[in-house]
């Protein structure tokens, strides 16, 4: 394709939106974009059929790239389909008509990825396609510009599980009426401040940093396997395309990128905050590192010291954000 440009990313969304918005003549930062998305959260997720419970550090799954689209005031359409042949067919045309696609699907089936795993809402952008395969955008780690049979994307788009999808695609446009990225920031960090300060149950956000430094100690006693599962745990927290420190690196980055946009003190504190904490969250992960090799428990014991300092910073340094709607008329002005 032409006019592809792809997103060089660590988040599979980020990136996979990101190749869309540059069709678009749209070129902003990952960090930009996670933040216009309104992505930072977190959450405790522990079912009996999961082997140890999963750590997360973004808001739900399809969120994000409506959060960014809304911030950018640019047209998301998505779609969904049970049938595999109407799926493809409605991609297909897409493509024909040189538009880069947007889908979500399980990373398990994908034949790029050296360690595949299940995870049915990972992203990914198709650009193009011949008679075998499907030519994609994914991440930096993946390889970027990769491609995958066509059958194997079919089953990876149709399978089912946690966070899955029918399907689903989606495509982005612009409107007629094109975006204030100054007025966009400060809508976005307000909106995310306040889902950070309302969760709607006890395992998201700072309420689920708590109940996390509750739960390690009884994960730790239970665990069948502690090197595996604590090395996984921090794979994923650092390496598993969060951009480092579970998202808060890429919230950090954004943060700065708004102080310089728009030279309000709140946002200069905020990113100095978010500085610590990501250093935190990475010792958090360091600390998993160091059960995994030992399992020894004075280390479960300071994970979760640091787990209940976050916590705190993080509820306080979001309850800061949250006023920032006081602001409206000078971050427009600037």
């Amino acid at each position: 394709m032409s006019n592809l440009k792809a997103f060089d990313g660590q988040h599979c969304e980020t990136t996979a939106t990101g190749t869309l918005l540059r069709q678009l003549g749209i070129e902003l930062s990952e960090p930009m974009l996670f933040g216009l998305g309104e992505g930072l959260s977190f959450i405790y997720w522990n079912m009996k059929t999961m082997d140890f419970p999963f750590l997360g550090g973004r808001i739900k799954t399809d969120l994000l790239t409506k959060n960014l689209c809304k911030n950018l005031n640019l047209a998301l359409s998505v779609r969904e389909t049970t049938s595999k042949t109407k799926a493809w067919q409605q991609v297909k045309q897409l493509l024909d008509k040189g538009q880069i696609v947007g889908l979500k699907l399980d990373a398990y089936y994908l034949e790029y990825f050296t360690n595949p795993f299940h995870f049915a809402g990972h992203y990914v952008a198709i650009y193009g396609y011949d008679n075998q395969n499907a030519f994609l955008v994914d991440t930096r780690q993946q390889g970027g510009k990769v491609k995958t049979s066509l059958d194997s994307l079919a089953l990876a788009r149709a399978e089912k599980g946690p966070m899955a999808s029918n399907n689903l695609y989606y495509t982005i446009q612009r409107k007629s009426e094109d975006y204030d990225l100054k007025k966009s920031v400060i809508s976005a960090i307000v909106n995310n401040a306040n889902e950070y300060l309302n969760p709607p149950i006890t395992n998201i956000s700072y309420r689920g940093i708590v109940k996390t430094s509750q739960e390690l100690i009884k994960w730790f006693n239970r665990s069948k396997d502690i090197a595996t599962e604590f090395k996984m745990a921090a794979n994923l927290m650092e390496r598993a395309g969060t951009g480092g420190a579970l998202f808060r690196n890429l919230y950090r980055d954004f943060l700065k990128e708004g102080y310089d946009l728009l030279h309000i003190e709140q946002l200069h504190e905020a990113h100095q905050e978010f500085v610590e904490i990501a250093l935190l969250w990475k010792s958090v992960s360091d600390l998993f590192y160091q059960i995994s090799e030992t399992a020894r428990v004075e280390y479960i014991q300071q994970a979760s010291e640091t787990l209940k300092i976050l916590a705190t910073k993080e509820k306080k340094v979001m309850e800061r954000l949250g006023t920032l709607n006081g602001y409206p008329d000078r971050g427009a002005s600037l």
